[in-house]
């Protein structure tokens, strides 16, 4: 699974016209899934994003959690995280995951977040979605679970 996450002083997501997720201070976490994911692959990504030091402390320094300041997360799933662009111009989707199975993924990603108490708002799986992100920083990183202990 491979995660991009924002910190954000706020973040919606709208699906024709209508608001179906919005946060004030947290993460826009847009997360793909690719062939192979399995479900650690899901608690060990969401264990890393929840206690990344990446929120101001008081001496301005990165030193605070999302857990921490009791942030918010939009979690927004975007298989194109799984293209491979090596060759030609169009990029390839074969690496990623099935949608049924991705789907399913990304739903039980959303509630362990929620089960570690973290207000969570989602976008539609599968539509096209206009995201609205206020960075803050800005401060972005790109987190893959094939890459964490």
């Amino acid at each position: 699974m491979i995660a991009v996450i924002q910190r954000v002083n706020s973040s919606s997501v709208t699906v024709d016209s209508e608001v179906v997720g919005k946060i004030s201070k947290g993460l826009n976490i847009l997360l793909g899934v690719k062939k192979g994911d399995k479900k650690e692959d899901i608690t060990k990504l969401v264990n890393k994003i929840v206690n990344l030091r990446i929120f101001q402390d008081e001496n301005d320094k990165m030193n605070l959690s999302l857990l921490d300041i009791k942030g918010e997360a939009l979690i927004i799933s975007q298989f194109t995280l799984a293209a491979n662009v090596k060759k030609g111009r169009r990029p390839s989707f074969d690496s990623s995951e099935k949608p049924d199975i991705a789907k399913d993924m990304y739903k039980q990603f959303v509630k362990e977040f929620e089960f570690l108490g973290v207000h969570t708002q989602t976008g539609i799986f599968g539509e096209h979605m206009d995201v609205n992100i206020q960075n803050d920083g800005p401060v972005t990183f790109i987190v893959d679970s094939n890459e964490l202990n």
